[in-house]
């Protein structure tokens, strides 16, 4: 039973030690795409004392959102926002094999704007072809590039407040967009309009 044991955990440290280098290098290019320009990203593989239904090593996810600062594991270094973003680079890097039909992200756009922003409404919407894709945004690129895009308000009565969902299409998106932007005006309007149909024409 221990050789079993011994040769099946053999085979999966190999596959480790030669798809963690792949899988690090494939996240650091996305997140470079996301405005992590200087970041690094490792994917640590550590041997265990005693084997575990896991394996005979531990793996654990290291971060560096900034140049002088040393690894770290992902969980004790990184903001909600950053949190938000690596996770958005991760299931890039594995859309093609992850299983999970449905991923939520929230505070995605925490301190993003311009560029970084299209780059992460356009990942998003590459995710979307492989999984179900919910977010809560205060970006106008990144609600842009959703398939489907939904207000959330907030009522007060009798004493109680109420959040409310209401789906947002057409004119109705345009001028939507356009108040994510800053405002009702023609050139708002005229933004949103062409944020909506460069989208629309990637899709």
């Amino acid at each position: 039973m221990k050789r079993t044991v011994d040769r099946a955990a053999a085979a999966l440290r190999k596959e480790r030690q030669t798809a963690a280098p792949r899988l690090a290098k494939n996240i650091r290019q996305q997140l470079d795409d996301l405005g992590f320009r200087q970041s690094e990203f490792e994917v640590q593989i550590s041997p265990n004392e005693e084997a575990r239904l896991s394996g005979t090593e531990s793996v654990q996810l290291l971060f560096s959102p900034n140049p002088g600062e040393p690894l770290k594991p992902l969980r004790a270094v990184a903001s909600s926002g950053e949190i938000s973003r690596v996770m958005l680079a991760i299931k890039s890097a594995l859309a093609l094999q992850d299983a999970i039909p449905l991923l939520v992200f929230d505070e995605i756009d925490a301190n993003v704007g311009g560029e970084i922003a299209n780059a992460v409404g356009a990942r998003m919407r590459a995710l979307a072809e492989q999984h179900q894709v919910l977010c809560i945004t205060h970006l106008p690129q990144v609600a842009a590039a959703a398939t489907t895009q939904f207000v959330v308000t907030k009522e007060v009565a009798s004493g109680r407040t109420f959040s409310q969902l209401q789906e947002v299409a057409g004119k109705a998106r345009e001028e939507e967009i356009a108040r994510m932007l800053g405002g009702q005006s023609e050139s708002a309007l005229k933004h949103a309009s062409s944020l909506l149909r460069n989208n629309s024409r990637a899709k």
